[in-house]
């Protein structure tokens, strides 16, 4: 299988032959790259394997996986597309690098986060949890997608409590409507934009050690 998607890995230094390690997909945003997300999570370099992954479509300096009819409403073929070559992508590279297959996890930011909740519930128990930051879960996704159980999946959403791309309203009812998902959700608002924050960062870093079992970390 060739993957339909260009993405990046990055192994522990300390990696020996025979060790497996947890993983964590990372899922950009709109006209952004996989090089951006690695800065949120390069803290993790020496305890997960890391792996961005680029939208197939480019966009101004950047990319992105699907195009929108408008704001908060993706073009559903895109978006189908993308939902299922980056399930293929997961499985690919879950045979491909030292990966411990229940200990994956996705991180995703603004679509990255949409596409992230979206995988979250078409793959179910195949993941270990899922990091959403400033994302919302659609309707289309929620009322006609084949979903599975994401009843034992851990989920860390946040959201800015001054975003002016998705208001905080979509926050709240994301985390409704996670909540009635699954039974591990954590949700988080931060005083901020359409954007991350260093309390953002921090808090879901703790939050991915502690779920993942790594407890020997010193800050």
């Amino acid at each position: 299988m060739n993957p339909k998607y260009q993405y990046e890995v990055k192994v522990p230094a300390s990696w020996k032959e025979g060790e497996r390690y947890p993983a964590i997909f990372t899922l950009h945003g709109k006209g952004s790259n996989e090089q951006n997300m690695f800065g949120l999570v390069a803290p993790l370099a020496e305890e997960f394997i890391i792996i961005g992954i680029r939208g197939n479509m480019p966009l101004g300096l950047g990319y992105q996986y699907y195009d929108l009819k408008s704001l908060g409403n993706p073009v559903r073929e895109m978006f189908d597309q993308a939902a299922a070559d980056l399930a293929e992508v997961i499985s690919y590279a879950t045979e491909k690098y030292p990966i411990m297959p229940d200990r994956r996890y996705l991180l995703g930011f603004s679509q990255g986060a949409i596409l992230s909740m979206t995988l979250a519930l078409t793959m179910g128990g195949q993941l270990k949890g899922i990091i959403a930051l400033n994302g919302y879960v659609p309707d289309f996704v929620k009322t006609e997608y084949t979903l599975r159980s994401m009843k034992n999946v851990s989920v860390f959403a946040s959201h800015g409590e001054y975003d002016s791309v998705f208001p905080v309203r979509i926050g709240h009812e994301t985390a409704a409507y996670l909540q009635e998902q699954t039974d591990n959700l954590t949700f988080k608002l931060y005083p901020s934009d359409h954007g991350v924050t260093e309390e953002n960062q921090h808090d879901f870093l703790s939050w991915l050690r502690q779920d993942a079992g790594i407890l020997n970390h010193k800050e």
